[in-house]
């Protein structure tokens, strides 16, 4: 029995495949521990199964570290509240603060914005950051 040649019976031509780029997670979140616990239950030893308290352990950690998100993030959103407050205290007040020269720059508060993360004051006609202020007074009447 004779073995012929392979030979192609046509020629393809690649084709480009579109790939997403992943940016890796720098943070441990819910789904992340979810995965590894479930790689951890499937690939462990039949003999010698996973200990149920660690399980709790770890089911506990999880618990923790999503409470102290949620915590985070509210005590970030309550700051963010209070500069707003703080800021909207300041219009028609004489606010203080320093400029580019270095010199002392003192006005009334006029408006507020809350375009940015820092809230901006309007002084004189020029816009500064509420954590550029650096005095309060009250207009003279």
């Amino acid at each position: 029995m004779t073995i012929d040649a392979i030979t192609a019976a046509s020629t393809t031509t690649p084709t480009s495949v579109a790939t997403t780029a992943r940016s890796p997670k720098q943070t441990l979140d819910s789904e992340a521990f979810m995965s590894l616990l479930v790689a951890q239950l499937t690939n462990q030893d039949p003999s010698s199964p996973m200990d149920t308290n660690q399980m709790i352990g770890q089911t506990t950690q999880l618990a923790m570290m999503e409470k102290l998100t949620e915590l985070s993030t509210t005590g970030t959103e309550g700051f963010s509240l209070q500069m707003r407050v703080a800021a909207t205290t300041l219009l028609g007040q004489q606010v203080s603060y320093t400029g580019a020269d270095g010199a002392t720059i003192t006005g009334t508060a006029t408006a507020v914005s809350f375009a940015t993360g820092v809230p901006q004051v309007t002084v004189g006609g020029a816009t500064v950051g509420l954590d550029a202020v650096s005095g309060i007074a009250r207009p003279a009447s």
